[in-house]
């Protein structure tokens, strides 16, 4: 069984789903790949100790601090190859980012293949099932443009501002 609470936030109200035990999504209203093929019926239920955990976690993020992803249980669900690819999305330090191209390369090499299309990264980035807290508005095309992000260009504008000022402070 899968359940459901909301979160109000400054990039718009965000849906959390969770499995009882882990974070399996944080959707955000309106954006590309809404529940991300969830197949099972969604039951409200507010007060699972994971949710509580995640808004607080959400609170101290907005309030421009840096919360740690391990802080919450997450279990996206994904294939081999798109896990791989939101593992790196983890590392990715506050106020920081890397290209599709440069997590194309390190799957390459993790991979032991020669090359791996920057495409096909994109595809698994978009499909982030929990964003935010996996932090996929932390990757941008190789000139620095901040290109395909689900939840829209502004909210991936909105939250590298959050956290470049952030890191300024």
């Amino acid at each position: 069984m899968l359940y459901k609470t909301y979160y109000k936030s400054p990039v718009g109200n965000l849906m959390l789903v969770s499995d009882g035990d882990n974070l399996v999504g944080l959707y955000m209203e309106n954006q590309k790949y809404y529940l991300n093929g969830l197949k099972q019926e969604l039951t409200s239920k507010d007060n699972l100790q994971v949710f509580e955990n995640t808004k607080k976690w959400l609170d101290r993020y907005f309030e421009k601090e840096k919360p740690s992803i391990k802080e919450i249980p997450i279990a996206p669900k994904g294939g081999e190859f798109r896990q791989k690819v939101w593992k790196i999305l983890c590392e990715i330090p506050y106020g920081q980012t890397i290209t599709y191209g440069e997590i194309a390369k390190r799957i390459a090499k993790q991979m032991n293949k020669e090359k791996m299309s920057a495409q096909a990264v994109g595809n698994a980035v978009g499909h982030n099932p929990i964003s935010i807290i996996i932090p996929c508005h932390r990757v941008i095309g190789k000139n620095g443009s901040l290109t395909g992000y689900a939840g829209g260009i502004e909210r991936k504008k909105m939250l590298l501002e959050l956290e470049k000022e952030n890191v300024d402070q």
